[in-house]
Formats: structure tokens, sequence, C-alpha cells
């Protein structure tokens, strides 16, 4: 591979950025970073309905959160038209080219075959009969996508081309436009798709779905962009999690596979589960809030240093940043989610609720609001009764967080404080 290397992404503005996308830019990135190249950001708005500012907006901005750069400012096809005219009128001076009506169409000749050694597949060869001429300029004015994608990566002097398998019917095409024009030929590589489990077109059923929802959902950038690099690329060594940075250290075009990957929502979750279990603290806690107040909740209900102790509980038992609030949410507001089977099995009886109200009378005289001070009274309180901690702790646990399971009840409770506490617990019990 040569030492200079100008790749692109080229995204439309005409939705949000979904993961095929997102391994493109991704991989893009690593070729030029890899190889202190350039990459670059091209904005394909030809399509002058569809496309629109908001989905440009939250497409840079899901690149900046997955931890791309770029050099230099996008291009805007969609300002380039009269530039796209010029050149397919240059084509008909030359005979390449001719006018049907308002549309300009390219002539392929047929008889030959046109060739080109891929970077993943190795060699490709289409003959020219089963091409068909081609539209350079429609004829509402506008440029076809693989004459203005010629023009532009031309202009912008790419060097490679790293796109999915589903462009290797354009990529003659556009060889061809090259030839007429008497350019240097980039070097093409296509990545296979990325598939769902079951070896189908990935699509939503299997989580195949845009990097905003992912980010909704509580995803670490870190751990999506790492995720997707592995789908179509093995790190030397066979390692699994490395950062961006890191991967492009080692990053080469020639190492990337070119058998179809399958996209595990499972092994996802659980790479963003070894990213969620190395935060700082401080950020883990800060992370949290964030996703707290865009799901609803007011992390404010805890103080900070409470925050940041509620956080670590749950750190272990969490893959996503949404998970912690969907376990726990009881620390933030008073109409908390109940586990139905649980209340009717630990506050449905006369007993369940007896002991949930011995047992808060007893914490209401408890001076030391501490975890430990907590579980010792419990203990000595089943003890003193003849039972087991089990008949105090389980409608306990059930009447100050609404869950059968979570963080130790001991440490909640503490967390919680002794207003919140007692007062669910009474409230329970009645």
């Amino acid at each position: 591979m040569d030492d200079k290397v100008i790749v692109r992404f080229a995204p439309s503005p005409t939705g949000f950025l979904h993961l095929g996308s997102a391994r493109t830019a991704l991989f893009n990135w690593l070729a030029a970073r890899s190889r202190g190249g350039r990459f670059l950001l091209r904005i394909e708005d030809t399509d002058k309905v569809r496309s629109e500012q908001r989905f440009l907006d939250e497409i840079l901005e899901d690149l900046r959160w997955l931890g791309l750069d770029w050099d230099g400012d996008p291009i805007h096809q969609s300002a380039r038209f009269d530039l796209y005219r010029a050149k397919a009128e240059e084509l008909v001076a030359l005979g390449a080219a001719y006018r049907e009506g308002e549309a300009i169409l390219f002539r392929v000749a047929p008889g030959r075959t046109v060739a080109f050694d891929d970077l993943i597949h190795g060699r490709i060869a289409v003959e020219t009969e089963t091409i068909k001429d081609q539209v350079l300029i429609k004829s509402d004015g506008s440029p076809a996508y693989n004459f203005c994608c010629v023009i532009d990566d031309a202009a912008q002097g790419i060097t490679h081309i790293l796109r999915g398998d589903d462009h290797i019917s354009n990529t003659p095409k556009q060889i061809l436009f090259y030839e007429a024009f008497g350019w240097n030929l980039p070097r093409f590589g296509h990545m296979p798709l990325i598939l769902g489990p079951d070896g189908s077109k990935l699509s939503k059923r299997h989580g195949g779905v845009s990097v905003t929802e992912y980010k909704a959902e509580g995803f670490l950038p870190a751990a999506l962009s790492n995720y997707l690099v592995l789908l179509g690329w093995t790190p030397p060594g066979g390692r699994e999690i490395l950062g961006l940075r890191e991967a492009a250290e080692i990053f080469r075009i020639e190492d990337m596979s070119g058998v179809q990957a399958k996209f595990d929502a499972q092994k996802l979750k659980w790479m963003n589960g070894e990213y969620v279990l190395k935060l700082p603290a401080g950020e883990f806690a800060d992370l949290i809030a964030a996703q707290l107040r865009a799901d609803g909740l007011d992390p404010n209900r805890l103080p900070p240093d409470r925050m940041v102790q509620a956080a670590e509980q749950y750190r272990i038992r969490i893959k996503t940043l949404r998970e912690f609030g969907q376990m726990a949410d009881f620390f933030f507001k008073d109409d908390f989610a109940r586990e139905a089977e649980g209340w009717a099995k630990h506050l449905g009886t006369p007993e369940g609720r007896s002991a949930l109200s011995l047992f808060a009378d007893r914490l209401a005289g408890l001076d030391d609001w501490r975890h430990d001070a907590i579980e010792a009274l419990c203990r000595d309180l089943a003890q003193e009764k003849g039972m087991k901690p089990a008949a105090l702790i389980h409608p306990a646990r059930l009447a100050v967080s609404g869950k059968t399971r979570g963080a130790g009840l001991f440490e909640i409770m503490e967390l919680l404080g002794r207003e919140a506490v007692l007062r669910r617990m009474k409230e329970a019990a009645q």
C-alpha cells in the first residue's frame, strides 16, 4: 500500500447514522490514522427533498461521540451541481457522453473487461456487456451518484476507497469515468456487510439500529467503536478490548477479512460491561447521572457522594448505563416499579407486613444509620424473635426498593436515608 493515504467517509443526511455506516467511517479513520494520512468528510446531499440538517447534525455528533475526528471542513455535494454539469459537458465534448433530452449519459463501449485488485477480495473483473450506458446528469439537473462520487474523489485526492460490498457493482462503472478523464485510479476495498446472528441481512430485530439509539441505551462510545472494528478485522494476537488510538497503531487494510461478520448484541453488551468496569468512579457517576436525566429521573435526589456510592453498588450488575436506572429507580422517585410477584409473596400476608412493621419500629430508634449498624440490628431482632433474618430482609427490600434482588439491602437503606426508608416501610406495612 502506498505511503500516502487519503480516505473519505461520505454520509447522506437522509437519516440517522446506522451501525454499518459507522463501521465504514471507523475503518476509514483507522486507515488514515494508521499511516499518518488524511480522513475527509463529504456530505452526499444531492437528494434535496430527503436531506435534512437535523440528520447531518446528528451524524456529525455521532461521529465525534464515537471518537472520530476529520481533516478540514466537509464538502457538500449540493453546492457543486455546476461542477458536475461542467464535467459531464467535458465528456460530451470528448464524444464519451451524449445528451438525451435534459439528461447526459456516458457511452459504455462493449467488448472489454473492467478489472481491479480489491484490497480485501482480490481480483474482480466485469464485462462491459453487463453495464448499460450510465446517467451522468439526470433530466432534473441533479447528478447521478456514481458520477459525482468520482468527480469529488478525484478533486479531494482520495487514494483509497473503503466501503461496503454493496458498492462492488458501482466500482467498474466508476472506473470507466476515471479512465475517460485520464485520472489515476484510487485503490478500492469492499468490506463484507454486517449480518444478523442468523446469517440474514442485519435489521432492527437483530439490533441493527442507529448509533443514536445505542447512545440513548447507555452504551459507551469506546465500547461501541471497539466492537464495530472487530466486525471485519482481528487485531494481532486476537485481542478484543482495545481503544481506537491503540487500534490505529496496528491496523492495516490488508488484514481486513473478506468473510461476512455477524452482529452479536450480547457480545456488544458484554464488551460495554467491560468498559463500564474500567471507568473511574467519579466519571462513572457523572455518566450515570446524565443517563438518569435523559431517562426522566432526577439524580439530585441523592447527594453527590451518595450518588457515587449508589453507582458503585450497581457497577458490576449492569452492562449499559440505562440498566442502572431500571434497577435502581427507587433512589430517584417514590413511585418506583414494584415486582408484583415478590410484593404478593413477601408483603401480601399478615406475617410479612407484621415483620416489616416490627423492623421499622426498631429502626426508628437506631442512632447509627450506617449499613453495618442496620444489619446488626436486623440480625439481633431476628434472633430475639426466633425468626430467620430473611423474614425481615425480604419484606424490607420490597418496601424500600420494589425489587426482590439488587445491591445489598443494608447499603441501599443507608444511601436512601432514614426518613425515606422508614416512610416506605410504614406505608408498605399498612
